[in-house]
């Protein structure tokens, strides 16, 4: 496929998973991830040749201009779309697939200081929330959900829902029937039966309150009588 035609479907990838995006013109002249990948283009096609610092300078302006960091030996696969993009930051042995999508704030990060692969892989049609970080050589399965701000240090099977620190599966996507199957959630069980155990208490604080306070009344005599009175035999 020519370099052009790869350039229109990263428009129009915009076009489709932004309800933003007005018009193709809007993208190329607004969308700081079309401008990113164009620049990582130019960067890894260079990084691959072998030039020294160059693929570096290029990729260091883009973040200058873009606010995204992506270093130039990064692999990403076509229709990869960053939606606003300010702070996403891309590791130089991560790969990403087809029609993957990132938010703001993505960390696809690395965990080991030797020159080995130590950086993600995205799967096709993986989508990343705003503030998530992916660390490590983990692989994500095709069609993964990761929901925003959460801490993957794990691989993830496919057609997966991710959440929470550190992420851990909540459902998966009937690929068959297109719906979702949800998992128990155990610490989710449990914080919703403290929740209910934290309401029975109070509930039953107020009822021993009324009582005491019902008590502390009935000792008290009406207005105007003496508060005991002397019996004889």
């Amino acid at each position: 496929m020519s370099l052009l035609q790869e350039i229109k479907e990263d428009i129009q990838a915009a076009l489709e998973r932004d309800p933003a995006a007005r018009s193709w013109l809007e993208v190329v002249l607004f969308y700081p991830g079309f401008h990113a990948r164009l620049f990582h283009r130019v960067a890894h096609a260079l990084h691959r040749r072998g030039v020294p610092l160059l693929p570096r300078g290029i990729m260091h302006l883009a973040r200058f201009l873009t606010g995204i960091e992506i270093h130039p030996g990064a692999k990403i696969g076509r229709r990869f779309f960053i939606d606003h993009g300010m702070g996403v930051v891309i590791g130089e042995t991560a790969e990403i697939g087809d029609d993957v999508t990132l938010y703001q704030g993505v960390t696809l990060g690395g965990t080991s200081t030797l020159r080995v692969k130590r950086h993600p892989t995205l799967e096709r049609g993986v989508v990343v929330g705003a503030g998530a970080k992916v660390i490590g050589a983990v692989t994500i399965g095709e069609n993964t959900q990761i929901g925003a701000g959460s801490v993957v240090v794990t691989s993830v099977p496919a057609n997966a829902t991710v959440v929470g620190v550190p992420g851990h599966i909540v459902a998966f996507r009937d690929t068959s029937n297109n719906t979702i199957q949800r998992l128990p959630d155990p610490e989710w069980e449990r914080l919703n039966e403290l929740d209910r155990r934290v309401q029975e208490l109070q509930r039953l604080v107020e009822h021993l309150e009324a009582h005491v306070r019902g008590l502390h009344d009935g000792h008290h005599a009406p207005a105007g009588e003496p508060a005991h009175r002397e019996t004889g035999e």
